[in-house]
């Protein structure tokens, strides 16, 4: 039997929109009112959780949450040097589900899905049919990481590793923490921000009785997604003990303004959450229309240094593919 708060979190999942004319209809506005283009959810589908939905400004076409997850017609405009592997993930593939871009840690693709569906994802044309399902599955990743004494650190990604039932993941983490070479767990997830009652009593005892450090990264890119449940969430998550960093996109329309940047960050911090990277889009086909230029990337920066103190600005990145780090901008 599931848990109780395991079952709100799937329950607030199963209630998702995924329809664009009910998300319409749920905003006020009628069928014809935005530049959407419903045939582009045939390839990345529409997926918005009501906890989200409810930090949306009704009737606003240029509401910063709705952005990005609207589908719109600019995402089938071909752009030379947007393409489908932005940052070579391919290349990186070491076993079915792991990823090793970087010295000393790795990743695994824990999850195929998400609770909301991004517009800008880096991953939107991943094969996630190709990577491990059953956690038997997972032993030739396992495997290679166990025979690599180099590695410490171990990063969850996906897709979105917390979509993971508590029961599973919980396995996962205990077949980790047996690799005596490992020392951290990272786990990258937006549902914190996205589905916030995925924070339950079973992933914080899973993290803290892991002998494995746990480090929460979380994915917020403007301020009106820390609010309400959500603050209580990431609040939770630092007031149990775990270290929860931050990173955004820096993305058109929704975060490229000085003001809407500290904000963010001032929000984060006032709830221990600390403001880690600031990337710039990656090149992925159907997200050109999200990108903004580096030289304002900067610019951006360099203003948030002046408002707010040097804890709370985050490093401003590019994730070039074969480099050894991300790239640092500035």
């Amino acid at each position: 039997m599931l848990a109780q708060s395991e079952t709100l979190w799937k329950r607030s999942l199963a209630s998702a929109i995924r329809d664009c004319s009910v998300l319409l209809r749920e905003l006020g506005f009628s069928p014809h009112e935005l530049n959407l283009l419903e045939e582009a959810t045939r390839s990345f589908p529409l997926l918005v959780p009501r906890s989200y939905l409810a930090r949306m400004a009704p009737g606003d076409p240029h509401d910063p949450l709705l952005r990005q997850v609207l589908p719109v017609a600019d995402e089938h405009t071909v752009v030379p040097g947007f393409v489908t592997d932005a940052v070579d993930d391919d290349a990186a593939r070491k076993a079915p589900g792991l990823l090793q871009k970087y010295q000393g840690r790795v990743l695994l693709i824990a999850a195929g899905s998400c609770a909301i569906n991004c517009r800008y994802c880096f991953r939107r044309h991943y094969p996630y049919g190709e990577e491990p399902k059953r956690l038997d599955d997972w032993a030739p990743a396992l495997t290679a990481i166990e025979q690599d004494t180099s590695i410490r650190e171990v990063i969850l990604s996906g897709g979105d590793p917390l979509m993971l039932p508590d029961e599973r993941l919980a396995q996962l983490v205990e077949r980790l923490d047996a690799i005596e070479h490992l020392t951290r767990l990272r786990i990258h997830s937006r549902l914190p921000i996205v589905l916030p009652n995925r924070v339950n009593s079973e992933l914080l005892d899973t993290l803290r009785s892991s002998r494995l450090q746990p480090v929460m990264v979380v994915h917020a890119n403007h301020p009106n997604e820390i609010a309400g449940d959500c603050a209580e969430a990431l609040r939770t998550l630092v007031r149990s003990g775990i270290p929860t960093l931050n990173q955004a996109v820096l993305l058109r329309g929704v975060n490229d303004s000085v003001d809407t940047l500290a904000a963010l960050c001032e929000r984060l911090v006032d709830l221990g959450v600390m403001p880690y990277y600031l990337h710039l889009l990656d090149r992925v086909a159907g997200t050109a229309h999200f990108e903004v230029p580096e030289s304002t990337g900067r610019a951006l920066v360099d203003e948030l240094r002046k408002l707010l103190p040097g804890y709370a600005v985050p490093q401003l990145v590019r994730e070039v593919a074969g480099e050894p780090s991300k790239t640092p901008i500035g």
